[in-house]
Parts: structure tokens; sequence; C-alpha cells
């Protein structure tokens, strides 16, 4: 049985980094790819110079501060990420303590409402909210791009697959002593589901992130646009230069990866305890 079994993990082991250099290769490229002058990029698509610049330049990093407002568009992005995380933690842990905790009619309909919301896509409600958030003066604005995606189907599943498997007897403890629902959320759940927020966090902001359709619908100037958004007109200013393109595709994902990197423990802890019993 040793010989099958090991047989089975190095092909598992195979296969998981072929999937690994599927992924990461078209990475390496793009990064690659903003360190090389412009006539190098496409020149070197092919073999394993793709993967290495010749003669590297900060050339291409420098030509997009110099062509875009960057500054203006990492704002914009941070600002309405800021706001979707932020109040999405608080308004999805909340809903997800209630139907965890308390008991009121029609508890399992609305939890079964949630559970249906997350096979919803944007594209499916995007031209109504549209039209409502265009009549309530919403179009070119920060609240906008925010306020529509705070409430989430999916941070309120995670958070709530996390409270059915927080202890109890810390909040009947509290309890007797006098708390109500309210104070034992935030002294005492709050405080020791730390993975899970961080979890709910990172999964929200690496959603919104690289968020392009509905900024594209409701917004028409730079002053509120985001980043990915000016990757997409970036690439119509002439002249086309795929060197600055590259550059500019890296600097928009670098912060998602700085964040995934820095929090990743709690993330594993977070997912990793979410379902389980204590």
């Amino acid at each position: 049985m040793t010989a099958p079994r090991s047989a089975l993990r190095a092909a598992a082991g195979a296969a998981a980094l072929a999937a690994s250099l599927v992924w990461l290769l078209p990475v390496a490229f793009i990064v690659a790819a903003s360190f090389k002058p412009d006539p190098d990029v496409l020149a070197d698509a092919a073999g394993l110079g793709a993967l290495w610049p010749a003669s590297p330049t900060l050339d291409n990093y420098r030509d997009v501060f110099e062509r875009v407002e960057l500054g203006r568009l990492f704002l914009n992005s941070l600002v309405i990420n800021a706001g979707i995380v932020g109040g999405g933690l608080v308004v999805n842990s909340l809903a997800a303590y209630a139907l965890a905790r308390l008991r009121f009619p029609g508890q399992t309909a609305l939890l079964a409402g949630v559970l249906a919301l997350l096979v919803v896509p944007l594209e499916a409600i995007a031209v109504p909210l549209f039209y409502e958030l265009t009549v309530l003066g919403g179009r070119d604005t920060y609240w906008a791009q925010i306020v529509p995606f705070v409430a989430s189907a999916l941070s309120i599943y995670m958070f709530y697959s996390f409270f059915l498997a927080f202890p109890r007897a810390l909040e009947d403890a509290a309890r007797v002593d006098g708390a109500g629902p309210l104070r034992i959320y935030v002294e005492i759940v709050v405080p020791a589901s730390r993975p899970a927020f961080v979890a709910v966090a990172i999964v929200t902001f690496l959603l919104h992130w690289g968020l392009y359709l509905w900024p594209l619908m409701i917004t028409s100037s730079v002053s509120v646009r985001p980043l990915p958004l000016g990757v997409a007109s970036f690439r119509t200013l002439p002249p086309l230069q795929w060197g600055d393109l590259m550059a500019f595709a890296v600097m928009m994902v670098a912060p998602a990866v700085v964040l995934f990197l820095a929090l990743q423990r709690w993330l594993v802890a977070g997912v990793a305890t979410v379902g389980l019993k204590r």
C-alpha cells in the first residue's frame, strides 16, 4: 500500500505544481514586462526571455505617473474599498449574529433569502440598481459605489457560519451578569472573532478592488473613478505602450497582493474555523 500512496502523493504534487504554473506564469510575464523597454515587451514574448528583463528599467513606471492621475485613481479606490469593507464588517456581522443567535418570526425564511442571493450576480440587477441610484442623485459619487455593496450575502454567510460555532458558554456567562445581546456582541463576540473579521475583510477587499462594471456604469469623471477604470482608459491613450500598461497593471494588483500576504495567517485561521464546533 505504501508504493501506491507515494505515487498518488507524487501525482497530486505534480498536478498542484502544474496548476500553480498556469496561474503564476502570466503574472511573472506581466511583472517582467513592466521593467522592459517598450520595444522588448512583445519582442521577447516567447521563451524564457519573457520572464526576465534583459535591460531592466523603471521608465514604464515613471511614464504611468506622467500620463495619468494615478494618485487620484488610487485614492478613489482606497476610499471606495475602505467604505465597503468597513461598513460591511459592521452591517454583515450584526446581521449574521442576529440570524445565528436571536429568535424571531421569519428567521428561517430570511436566512434562506440570504443564501439564495449568493447565486445572484451583479449583472442581473445592475440596470435597475443604476436607475434607482440615478433617481437618487448618485451618479458620479463615492457613496453610489459603496452603499450597494456594503450588505453582502457572502459576508453574512461567512459570519453566520463562524457565529454558529462560537461557544455559547461565554455568552451565557455574560448574560448572567446582565449583559444584553448588543453588549455581548461588542464586548465578547467581536474580540474573540478576529480571524473571521480579517477573513471577511480580505475576501471583500479582493472581490471589489478590481470591480469594473459598476463603476463604469455609475461614474463619468476621473474624480471618483477607481483604478480598474483607469487601466481601461489608459489602454486607449495614444501612443499604445505595452510596457507602461504592464507597469500600471502591476501597481494596481500590488496592494491586493501585499494585503493578502500580510494577513494570510488570519485568513487561513478564519476560513479554517468556519463551521467547526467548539
